[in-house]
């Protein structure tokens, strides 16, 4: 295999494996049915382990087809019955509950389920104040796994059409539409799901100091080999190597990891005509530099980035969307040639989509797909977990750069509602930004964020650490504790 451009291990990733297939997975509507199937196949173990989890949300609010109750939390109780050679694990991070507890949602520990000897579900509080544990992993007997950017949690759930008026889209015990929500995932197979199961007994044994040993090996007479296993997905790529990048901050004597900060860097500094990225956040004074620095060369790549056209809640839009507005404004006057362009999407009806993806494309060359967003937190100071492909080491790089760019062409003719070869067409004539201008339309569409569009996005919480810490350090939590107060005082200002 050749060596990687971007993915060396224990500096720009934790590791490279084999996976032997990967399904790009886009929107919650694919997300959560295979999810469901995945986990109806488990002879051994099932771990989700994860930013949030609502008992309450439905895998098929269309219609169920799969065996077991449509809903999470019964579904999840019904295995723990009827499928008692399967232990199943859950691992949330514990702030969330109080967010669960206000959306009406009962957490899983309160349920009768716990009671079952192979259900195991722990609250993981082993982290900073004011952390977050944010990466989104599920695991099926080391053989597939889940990761990316879709938590298995209210409001996610959503087709790539993302109508206006979708009745299947709500949230629990709501009849009223929820908004559009547009977000990507994987699934893996292979010795990544392997690497991906160990990585998530290591979030449990840190949460619950309890070690869990690797499930059983498939038995000699299983000839399907993961093929019994894999859920009813067709693979975007197979046979290829990819890596896992993560984010660890500093706690309770485990160092800080900081892959992805490093990823980021290295492919901002390797771009050579494109770099595409899709996050919730924009906020990373680093991130920001090290894009400015090639937008500064008279032949540098293109920079497209697409946003939600704000952020969800109160505190969040004053802390991200104002140091949003900072990012933006930097990089505006920081492109002396006009290779920096920053798009949210709406709806046929205008209705803004809600971007919750996070997805970066560099070139043909790179593909990376996670929990992790383009702000501080990301980078040093919650738990993030991204997979990455480098078409440059795959058997057929050729092949694998083909579809790399098929699933950006997938993404953006998605956004501007028009059909991939249309786009295709249009960035051989006039570039990634141009084609996005040309092909921008009245209706469904990506709109661009203006400085006057931003304007009214600054905010004294932008400039709290509380909002968006880079590291932990040995002051951090007193200055939280100050900041609370400081962030109360504007909020009834």
């Amino acid at each position: 295999m050749a060596d990687s451009r971007y993915l060396i291990p224990a500096q720009t990733c934790w590791r490279v494996e084999r996976a032997d297939r990967v399904r790009v997975i886009v929107d919650g509507a694919e997300y959560f049915r295979a999810v469901k199937d995945a986990m109806l196949r488990a002879r051994h173990r099932v771990m989700l382990v994860g930013w949030d989890f609502d008992t309450r949300i439905e895998f098929e609010p269309e219609g169920a087809t799969l065996e077991g109750p449509n809903a999470l939390g019964p579904f999840m109780k019904w295995m723990a019955e009827n499928r008692r050679e399967v232990d199943l694990y859950v691992l949330k991070w514990d702030l969330g509950t109080f967010q669960a507890l206000g959306r009406g949602m009962v957490p899983m520990a309160l349920r009768p389920i716990r009671t079952a000897d192979n259900f195991q579900f722990k609250f993981d509080t082993e982290h900073p104040a004011g952390a977050a544990h944010h990466s989104k992993v599920i695991v099926v007997d080391d053989r597939i796994a889940f990761c990316g950017g879709i938590d298995v949690t209210a409001g996610r759930w959503d087709t790539s059409a993302h109508l206006d008026d979708q009745p299947h889209r709500h949230m629990p015990g709501e009849e009223e539409p929820s908004k559009p929500w547009h977000d990507v995932a994987t699934a893996l197979s292979g010795p990544l799901a392997a690497a991906l199961g160990e990585l998530a007994r290591e979030r449990w044994f840190r949460a619950t100091g309890d070690r869990l040993d690797p499930p059983p090996p498939p038995d000699d007479d299983d000839t399907d080999g993961d093929t019994a296993i894999w859920p009813d997905l067709e693979a975007t790529f197979t046979g290829i190597p990819a890596a896992i990048a993560r984010t660890y901050p500093d706690h309770n004597r485990h160092p800080e990891v900081r892959e992805i900060e490093a990823l980021y860097l290295r492919a901002i500094a390797l771009a050579r005509d494109t770099f595409y990225v899709e996050t919730q956040y924009l906020a990373s004074a680093t991130i920001a530099r090290a894009i400015a620095e090639r937008l500064a060369e008279p032949e540098g790549p293109e920079f497209v980035v697409v946003l939600p056209c704000t952020s969800e809640g109160w505190l969040r839009q004053k802390a991200m969307d104002g140091a949003r507005r900072k990012v933006l404004n930097f990089l505006w006057a920081n492109d002396p040639h006009g290779r920096f362009g920053a798009y949210y999407p709406v709806t046929g009806g205008g209705a803004a989509i809600y971007v919750h993806a996070k997805v970066l494309i560099v070139d043909e060359g790179l593909l990376r797909i996670g929990s992790s967003n383009l702000n501080n937190r990301s980078m040093g100071f919650d738990t993030e977990c991204d997979v990455a492909i480098d078409a440059a080491i795959c058997p057929d790089p050729e092949a694998v750069s083909r579809e790399v760019l098929a699933l950006r062409a997938g993404l953006l003719a998605e956004h501007l509602d028009v059909t991939p070869d249309r786009l295709d067409a249009a960035i051989a004539e006039a570039g990634l930004i141009g084609a996005i201008e040309r092909l921008r339309g009245s209706g469904r569409s990506l709109r661009p964020f203006t400085r006057d569009e931003v304007a009214e996005d600054d905010s004294l919480i932008a400039e709290n650490e509380l909002a968006d810490p880079e590291a932990v350090d040995d002051g951090l939590a007193s200055r939280l504790a100050d900041g609370i107060t400081d962030l109360l005082e504007e909020a009834t200002d």
